[in-house]
């Protein structure tokens, strides 16, 4: 923080826009942009939110921080405000973390009686609230819209929160691991951050790697490690008894992986034309004797379930996906059903209105993919004969 308070709001945007920090939520938008957007934008009142809804499988980063280093997070909010003239922040925790939670709630307490949230020039205060158990809540604009006290479902855009978010001012929302890197990056310089990584993935990475390995848990990696580098390295390779089969990461909405792609490094380009997203660096592994069947049918159930209900191609879409593949599961499928998912799924990616429904279909098109004959050997016997 001693670095930002000797610095302009506009030197901060600049060494972010140096640095070339992106955002590390899964859209990995330029950080220094939204910041830019909201800087210029003249308003009695700006907010800055973090985005602590973690909800995807296999994804632990965010609680790890809030409950080991909570007083990081509030120092890259407080840079964040500085930057853009923001006054009020909020921390929105997943329901499901109630020890992040109270261990955040003790370090802002303590960080008021030390009178770090004020300085000088302007004073900042954050508040710690509960999300609503609703995973699609993690999209920034159904955060607000819960933030602000009703359902929430994503809303249309432009504009973007940069320009119009909480209670519609000007309103910064990033993940916890973005704002968590800030203070890093102003300490050291934003060379030094941009000197890390590949050409378009700039800095580190911290993945979580769980499922069916030997040594499962939270690293900091710098971009451009491939996959087979974190399975070997890191994770040990596969646990005991166990044949590797597929491995997946962005979470629910994410792409599978069969051995022959694990060369692929982890970077925004490389999964963006492999058709895959990093998301939020969950990365689990599967094992021999995952039904490729069920796993699909458990995702798209999955999103079924969690889908806001604004959009039909996400509300219909994923329970017509859903009924498919039980269809399937239970041997009443045919093959023009999995042409069906195959059209179903491109409907939902070209017109969803957010990334749930958008990435819903990934993880069953790349299984249909990469493991054709599980799902051609539960089609009904006539199906066959044709």
């Amino acid at each position: 923080m001693a670095a930002a308070r000797s610095l302009s709001p506009e030197a901060i945007v600049e060494e972010l826009r140096i640095s070339r920090l992106r955002g590390r939520g899964g859209a990995a938008f330029p950080v220094w942009k939204k910041w830019q957007v909201a800087q210029r934008i003249r308003s009695e009142q700006k907010y800055v939110v973090a985005n602590a809804d973690e909800g995807d499988a296999g994804t632990y980063c965010d609680r790890m921080i809030m409950e080991g280093d909570p007083f990081r997070l509030i120092e890259g909010m407080l840079v964040c405000a500085r930057a853009i003239g923001a006054t009020r922040g909020y921390i929105y925790c997943r329901y499901e973390y109630p020890a992040a939670a109270r261990a955040m709630r003790f370090a802002i307490q303590k960080a008021r009686e030390a009178d770090l949230l004020d300085s000088d020039d302007y004073s900042f205060d954050l508040e710690v609230v509960s999300g609503a158990g609703s995973y699609v809540c993690g999209e920034e604009t159904a955060l607000l819209e819960s933030l602000e006290g009703r359902r929430g479902v994503v809303l249309a855009k432009p504009p973007y929160p940069a320009e119009s978010g909480l209670y519609g001012k000007p309103t910064i929302v990033s993940n916890v691991l973005t704002f968590a890197t800030i203070p890093n990056i102003l300490a050291n310089g934003g060379a030094w951050h941009a000197s890390l990584g590949t050409e378009g993935s700039r800095g580190t990475m911290a993945v979580q790697l769980g499922g069916r390995v030997k040594q499962p848990g939270l690293i900091e990696i710098p971009f451009g490690l491939t996959l087979r580098d974190i399975l070997d390295r890191f994770g040990g390779g596969m646990a005991a008894g166990s044949r590797f089969k597929a491995v997946q990461i962005g979470g629910p909405l994410g792409s599978l992986f069969p051995e022959s792609q694990l060369d692929i490094p982890i970077c925004y380009d490389a999964f963006a034309e492999a058709g895959a997203i990093l998301g939020h660096g969950g990365i689990v592994v599967y094992d021999h004797e995952t039904d490729m069947v069920e796993l699909a049918r458990h995702f798209m159930a999955f999103t079924a379930d969690e889908s806001c209900g604004k959009c039909t191609p996400c509300r219909i879409g994923s329970v017509r996906g859903r009924e498919i593949l039980e269809r399937i599961q239970s041997g009443q499928g045919t093959a023009e059903d999995l042409f069906l998912l195959s059209d179903l799924g491109e409907t939902m990616k070209a017109t969803s209105l957010c990334a749930l429904g958008g990435r819903a279909p990934y993880p069953v098109l790349t299984a249909i993919e990469h493991f054709p004959n599980e799902f051609r050997s539960k089609l009904s016997a006539f199906s066959s004969q044709q």
